[in-house]
């Protein structure tokens, strides 16, 4: 049960990854993803067997957009652990001072941690020439124009500087206010919060667009290049070369310096011009940081020091229940609107009915709202002081809200399912999830589109999708459409009948089937009918697919409603991109890790010939890594790989075993 449970947490957090650093539309609250993240890390380390190389305990951020170049970071750019009280920043201390074998206070310099999206500005000779998003870590999108239009960016530096500035991209809250306020007036939706509005500035594709949200930066520190030998140091040094110093910046010696600090930050939160989710503690000195060094996911040298969440009491009215697109009943949290975290919230996730009876709150209670992150609201408890005489508990519905269906739980699945897959509520679900970027990214075909087209009768199924030409003209006489929208939107979805084959894997919306294994099955298999045909014991002999999975992917080919979609796709002439075979088997069995600067190669196309030939890539060295390929700026990947006894290669020798013929 317990690697069953690190699987799922491995996939889950990496969907909410997605969501949030992707698609800018996250789920779930700060501490919800905090939490999940935390059992993984515990789960981990109590099982170490249950490790796998591509776990985001061993990586940082998610991949950039395929719309931006990529870039490689000089020095990866790692996300922070989160100490959540007093407790547990004086457990971070204690870790500090025990390594260092001292006794003495360790001097930190506190930082407001900026609720916004971290940057990368590369100067040479003073001259800004590049900026990159965090991305996965190791390689950002280049948003140099973007970037440009951010306040507080110098173009040139009042000195010659080399390197990297790292930093924070943010949206005032008064620029908030005014963007919003104007989007409204010209008929636009309104933003969500001002560090999603910074995010997704920061990805548009027309630097216009991008100045219009007004954003700042601020530095925090530097990624490459030297100017002082203290974190503080640093801070002024960049104020002298041109940049804003950040606010309550301060240098404190000792843990009970850092909490009296902490409290002050607290208190001075609600007047801040910007939002903040915390405070970062960083040990000043560099040559100490060195001598700390960091794991693969963080550096030793600094933690992140997570508030509290944003609370508010609400008066639950009911429970409702939602279906998914796999037919799973959710609960749903009703309540009499509240204002918590910067909007007005009616409605609140329960998750399952474990969580719904775990925290035992019922129609009539007062509850707990906390909208941690501004993101989705989520439901702490009751307030059991409060409760009203006879309050009853939530049972959960024998049948489907939507369809009437009779529910089921399958055995080792806390969740209750509707097995009807033509309720219309997982068809809907369905076909939203299949058009999406991450699946089919048939652009046109939103949420709205499809709930209208499936009112109006013009969708019922996945394949219907590819029936709509025959809706032509009724399509240009709805309003908002005219025969431009629709002649644009069958086109979108005539080119996505011969997407890569892992995208309709992944569209396809199987259970327990997330992006990564449905590329494994497409480079398995290869072309969808051979994988259509698949027996049992060929998926689970896939690296990282086990028993459970595999049933569910045998389950799902041999439905006969999945079948008949399948069938549906291919008579509308949708034939996925099949997967080529190995051009070599040089890299056969092996475990590819690159670390560090590559100047004969991209990345991406270093990472392409590895798995052409046989090979796998990881994000990570373990003791399943059988090869590090190191280059220029190679750090904590190659202190790994040197620990483990991996053998180390450079790009010379790497080069020297593709076979002949083949180039960079």
């Amino acid at each position: 049960m317990m690697e069953e449970r690190a699987a799922w947490l491995r996939q889950e957090i990496e969907r909410h990854n997605r969501l949030y650093h992707d698609l800018d539309a996250p789920e779930i609250s700060d501490t919800e993803y905090d939490l999940l993240f935390r059992e993984l890390l515990d789960l981990e380390a109590s099982h170490p067997e249950f490790r796998t190389p591509d776990s985001p305990t061993q990586r940082v951020g998610s991949a950039p957009l395929a719309a931006f170049d990529q870039h490689a970071h000089q020095v990866p750019m790692l996300s922070l652990d989160n100490a959540f009280g007093e407790e547990e920043l004086g457990a971070f201390n204690t870790r500090v001072r025990r390594q260092l074998e001292t006794n003495e206070e360790i001097a930190y310099l506190c930082e407001l941690k900026f609720d916004g999206a971290s940057i990368s500005l590369t100067y040479r000779e003073g001259l800004l020439i590049l900026a990159t998003t965090r991305g996965d870590g190791e390689r950002g999108e280049v948003v140099t124009p973007n970037v440009k239009t951010c306040r507080g960016v110098p173009y040139r530096l009042n000195e010659p500087f080399t390197g990297e500035v790292r930093g924070e991209v943010v949206m005032f809250k008064r620029d908030f206010e005014a963007v919003n306020a104007a989007r409204v007036a010209a008929g636009e939706q309104a933003f969500v919060n001002p560090r999603n509005a910074a995010s997704g500035g920061l990805r548009q594709l027309d630097s216009r667009e991008t100045a219009k949200r007004k954003l700042s930066f601020f530095p925090y520190g530097l990624g490459a290049g030297t100017l002082a030998g203290t974190q503080s140091g640093i801070l002024t040094r960049l104020n002298e070369l041109g940049f804003q110093r950040p606010p309550d910046a301060r240098v404190c010696r000792g843990l009970e310096e850092v909490v009296a600090h902490l409290h002050f930050v607290q208190d001075e939160r609600p007047q801040l011009d910007f939002q903040i989710d915390g405070m970062v503690v960083k040990v000043d000195e560099l040559a100490v940081q060195r001598q700390l060094g960091a794991t693969s996911h963080g550096p030793r040298w600094a933690v992140a020091c997570k508030f509290a969440a944003e609370q508010a009491f609400a008066v639950l009215r009911e429970v409702s229940w939602s279906v998914g697109r796999t037919g799973v009943v959710t609960p749903v949290a009703e309540l009499e609107p509240v204002f918590v975290g910067g909007v007005t919230v009616g409605r609140a996730t329960l998750h399952n009915m474990e969580d719904l009876r775990k925290k035992d709150v019922r129609p009539g209670d007062t509850v707990i709202v906390q909208r941690a992150g501004d993101v989705i609201p989520e439901i702490v408890g009751p307030v059991l002081s409060k409760r009203v005489a006879n309050a009853q508990a939530v049972e959960p519905p024998t049948s489907c809200p939507e369809c009437g269906t009779a529910l089921i739980q399958d055995e080792g699945y806390v969740a209750i399912r509707c097995p009807n897959t033509e309720c219309p509520a997982q068809v809907h679900a369905k076909l939203i999830h299949f058009a999406s970027r991450n699946a089919m990214d048939i652009e046109g075909l939103g949420e709205k589109q499809i709930a209208r087209f499936l009112e109006l009768g013009y969708l019922n199924d996945i394949p219907s999708i590819f029936r709509l030409g025959q809706h032509r003209e009724a399509l240009i006489e709805l309003d908002r459409m005219g025969e431009q929208s629709v002649a644009n939107l069958l086109a979108a979805i005539e080119v996505t009948k011969t997407r890569p084959l892992d995208r309709l894997i992944f569209a396809l919306g199987i259970r327990q089937v997330g992006e990564r294994t449905a590329g494994d099955l497409a480079k398995a298999f290869r072309s969808l009918e051979i994988l259509r045909n698949c027996h049992y014991d060929e998926l689970v002999a896939i690296t990282d697919i086990g028993p459970k999975t595999a049933r569910e992917i045998k389950a799902w080919f041999e439905d006969p409603a999945n079948q008949a979609v399948l069938d549906g796709l291919a008579t509308a002439g949708v034939v996925p991109e099949e997967v080529a075979g190995p051009i070599s088997e040089v890299f056969a069995g092996q475990t590819i890790v690159f670390t560090g600067k590559l100047e004969r190669f991209s990345r991406d196309r270093a990472e392409a010939l590895v798995m052409n030939m046989g090979g796998k890539v990881a994000g990570s060295v373990s003791k399943l890594t059988t090869i590090v390929v190191a280059g220029p700026g190679a750090g904590s990947k190659l202190a790994k790989a040197e620990q483990l006894g991996v053998e180390v290669i450079d790009e010379v020798t790497f080069l020297g075993r593709l076979p002949e013929g083949v180039t960079p």
